[in-house]
């Protein structure tokens, strides 16, 4: 019998995703932290398909973010956010990325730990302030101290988002190599030896 290769990404990658069935890869954190960026390449590396629940939201209600903010409030967006991910996560596996406040709703979190893994991006202040500060479509952010803004929602939200099955740091480096980190520790959480991502550098 002949020796079998050494876990060629192939079989890890069906490996992790028999253990992940139909639950769905759901990344939480803030505003910046890059889960629409990040999510797309795990998808990629996973071939799983990709979905963001923000254009969810903006195709459904043929509105964007911003508008919906304005016309009704975050009381009334979150609770239609809330809906369209728990009917998004009927559909996986798949990766989701969700809303900076998606996950702070607690019918939200139930529903992405029966159906999801969670994966929370963490990222520092500066990073977010610097990836924020490039777009002008945070409504959340529409004061004259976004910074302030922002600080007041890391300490409100880092303790909720901790609670998520999955954190990974994510900082200013090539999406690919936090993609394949968020896939190491997928692999780590679903008890599979780590799978080769196909762009790793030899160390």
């Amino acid at each position: 019998m002949s020796a079998l290769p050494a876990n060629p990404p192939d079989e890890g990658r069906v490996a992790l995703l028999e253990r992940l069935g139909s639950r769905s890869v759901v990344f939480v954190g803030l505003m910046g932290a890059g889960k629409t960026a990040i999510g797309r390449k795990v998808a990629a590396m996973l071939s799983l398909p990709f979905i963001d629940s923000d254009q969810e939201i903006e195709s459904v209600s043929r509105m964007t973010v911003p508008e919906l903010f304005e016309r009704y409030g975050e009381l009334e967006f979150r609770a239609l956010e809330q809906r369209v991910i728990l009917r998004l996560l009927e559909n996986g596996p798949q990766v989701l990325s969700t809303g900076g406040g998606a996950f702070m709703n607690a019918q939200t979190r139930e529903a992405i730990a029966g159906h999801g893994v969670s994966v929370w991006l963490k990222a520092d202040l500066d990073l977010l302030m610097e990836r924020v500060s490039k777009k002008q479509n945070r409504p959340l952010l529409k004061n004259p101290d976004p910074r302030g803004v922002l600080e007041k929602l890391m300490d409100e939200r880092y303790p909720v988002y901790a609670t998520a099955d999955i954190t990974v740091a994510t900082r200013d480096d090539r999406k690919e190599v936090i993609a394949g980190e968020v896939v190491c520790a997928l692999c780590a959480y679903l008890g599979i030896d780590a799978i080769a991502t196909s762009n790793e550098v030899e160390q």
